[in-house]
């Protein structure tokens, strides 16, 4: 290893270690707040509360190593810009990529690392953890009964629910409600329910005491006659007061190295992840299956049809079909067929549920196998985003670094979860989503590096701002006002174009001969004056510019037709998911209808505006000034943008070419 990449990796190796603690107490302590209802009040021992932050600390990875990257690779670098080092570096010929080199090779050493330790290291984790929360929420179950949902209270009979919570120890209940299930273990047999209500036990009792005021009883009756269990008794009394204890004994003596779950789909690995996969898919294709088959037997079509009266010709008859049969035979097709109908509807509601509860959790399992992957893969595309990124700010340290990492990364972090949350519920792919954020980062970090290496600013503001200014007609300090101009003849103007250098004009207009020229020949057009009447009155322009300008001319009009259609297509895009949340269904599939016929449409004039684009330039020999296929792929999306700036381009270089051929 040379000299320079020892320096760079153990520079770049401080700021990180460094940074990943603090980032990591960070998240730390984020999640002791977050859980710390689930900690408070349980007289658990110190090793248990270890044990509690350890299993959460590599959950927390997938957050801290992406950010820590971003964030030291834009110190380290920007430190180095703004030291000069980077110019020392450059003078002795050592460019960008041969300083990122070294440290490339230890991030993608690192990225093979973070797989392994996504895959057997976070499941082990995850495991542990919700075991040991799960084994925790057992010590105090008045701690685990939460607001608006029912609670099942360990080893007892009794699931509880309480819609309000209130005292400095959350004692006093309001509106419980407590199921009890019977012998079989299953059903609720007892139901009691109660407006207000207290827990009063002490905190190191073994017995949950708790008071319930003003309310209902109810309980079932297991009758041993089968007449009287159709009629399916029940006792039904009303209390002032009740008093329900609840005996913890047996249940406060907890393992907490229990395990009672270790299928879920973030606790296993690649192989566990596969193999469940390949079991939910089958399962899922075999519900599939046997759901077309029981609504093909719905139908009733294999059953034997009812005996049609003979006509004399049935082979072209074209009426009502149930003029075919006889009345009673009418009156028995329309019911079975309205019953029928009701049940499919029912069964169709049904079963689609239920599959979208398998094709979610199948999702879960899918995302969950990439998300492996992707966040190696992450680690190396965020360092090829900071580091180039850092040397084109020159800045290093923790304020502006920590600004820009912060942001970019929350842009990232979001993406990524509205990308899963999409995929989860079926709307997005689940293979794509874990990849999306971080490939949306990919063409970043290759712009960025392109841009460092060729030593160029972050932003050419210079080329962004003039297309603006031309569009707004926003003049510089030093600009000409062209009203001057308004008032010449035809002759004058086509005098001042011909003889511009020998009329009397000030310093300022002669600054600007070339603008001066090309406006005078705007107003001539502008007159109704065509190509052919000026040279007609001894203008000499070159043959060739007729061709430009008829390509300028159809670019204009396919341009325009684009954007008018776009902003339709989007409009009425709009308006189909608005129509859609206010279940408007008529108006909301005409919206869509119409909005991907006008989006088609637009692809297509896109289309010819582009080769009129490209027609233009090779016509005037400048294949350069094509637009790039960077730009030309943001124009559908971003079509309001690009489309402003292709328009003054091609102006700009017609206006440039039209004074060329005045020459």
């Amino acid at each position: 290893m040379k000299i320079l990449d020892r320096y760079i990796i153990t520079t770049y190796l401080k700021t990180f270690f460094s940074v990943f603690i603090i980032l990591m107490l960070i998240f730390v302590l984020q999640t002791i707040w977050l859980y710390i209802k689930e900690l408070a009040g349980k007289d658990l021992d110190i090793v248990i509360i270890f044990k509690f932050l350890a299993y959460f600390m590599p959950k927390l990875i997938p957050l801290v190593l992406p950010l820590t990257i971003l964030l030291a690779s834009i110190m380290v670098f920007g430190s180095f810009a703004e030291n000069y080092e980077f110019a020392a570096m450059k003078s002795t010929g050592i460019s960008l990529q041969r300083a990122m080199s070294g440290l490339s090779v230890f991030i993608v050493g690192l990225g093979i690392v973070t797989f392994f330790f996504s895959n057997n290291v976070i499941p082990w984790a995850e495991l542990n953890s919700y075991n040991l929360r799960k084994n925790i929420a057992k010590l105090k179950p008045s701690m685990a009964i939460a607001e608006g949902q029912f609670n099942p209270i360990e080893s007892t009979p009794y699931n509880i629910k309480v819609e309000k919570k209130s005292g400095d120890r959350n004692q006093y209940l309001e509106d419980v409600t407590i199921h009890l299930k019977g012998d079989d273990g299953r059903s609720n047999a007892t139901v009691i329910t109660s407006k207000t209500g207290e827990l009063a036990s002490q905190e190191d009792s073994n017995v949950l005491k708790l008071i319930l005021t003003d309310g209902y009883y109810y309980s079932d009756i297991n009758p041993k006659k089968r007449a009287d269990k159709n009629k399916k008794p029940f006792v039904k009394s009303k209390f002032e007061t009740k008093i329900i204890n609840i005996d913890l004994s047996n249940m406060n003596d907890v393992d907490f190295d229990e395990q009672s779950q270790t299928d879920k789909y973030n606790m296993l690995d690649v192989n566990g992840l596969t193999k469940t996969i390949d079991s939910l898919v089958l399962k899922y294709n075999d519900e599939t299956e046997a759901f077309s088959k029981n609504l093909f037997t719905r139908t009733g079509i294999t059953q034997k049809m009812p005996t049609r009266k003979r006509i004399s010709d049935t082979i072209n008859y074209d009426g009502p079909i149930l003029d075919l049969f006889d009345t009673k035979q009418k009156i028995q097709l329309v019911d079975v067929t309205s019953k029928s109908m009701i049940s499919s509807k029912q069964f169709i509601n049904t079963r689609d549920a239920s599959m979208k509860v398998s094709k979610t959790w199948l999702n879960r399992h899918v995302i969950s196998l990439h998300e492996k992957f992707a966040l190696g893969f992450a680690c190396v595309i965020l360092f090829f985003v900071g580091a180039p990124l850092g040397a084109l700010i020159r800045k290093g340290g923790i304020g502006l670094p920590l600004v820009i990492a912060i942001l970019l990364f929350l842009t990232y972090h979001f993406i990524g979860i509205f990308a899963m949350n999409s995929a989860k519920s079926g709307d997005f792919n689940p293979i794509l989503a874990p990849w999306f954020s971080t490939l949306l980062m990919l063409p970043l970090g290759v712009f960025l590096t392109k841009r460092a290496t060729a030593d160029r600013g972050l932003v050419d503001f210079g080329g962004i701002v003039e297309p603006f200014k031309k569009l707004f007609k926003i003049k510089e300090k030093d600009a000409v006002d062209f009203k001057f101009l308004q008032n010449y003849n035809n002759e004058e103007l086509i005098n001042t174009i011909n003889n511009f250098d020998t009329l009397n004009h000030d310093e300022a207009v002669k600054h600007h001969d070339e603008a001066v020229k090309h406006k005078a020949l705007e107003l001539l057009t502008s007159r109704g004056l065509t190509t052919s009447d000026l040279r007609a009155s001894h203008l000499a322009i070159n043959e060739c510019y007729d061709t430009t300008e008829a390509i300028s001319t159809n670019y204009k009009e396919h341009s325009k037709f684009a954007i008018v259609l776009y902003i339709i297509g989007i409009v009425l895009l709009v308006l189909f998911f608005v129509f859609k949340n206010n279940k408007l269904v008529p108006l909301a599939t005409a919206s869509i209808q119409l909005s991907i016929i006008s989006l088609i449409l637009f692809v297509v004039y896109y289309i010819k505006s582009i080769i009129n684009s490209y027609q233009f330039y090779n016509q005037i020999n400048k294949t350069e000034n094509k637009p790039s296929i960077g730009l030309l792929i943001l124009g559908l999306p971003l079509y309001f943008i690009v489309h402003f700036l292709l328009r003054e381009k091609i102006k700009t270089d017609l206006k440039a070419i039209c004074l060329e051929s005045l020459k």
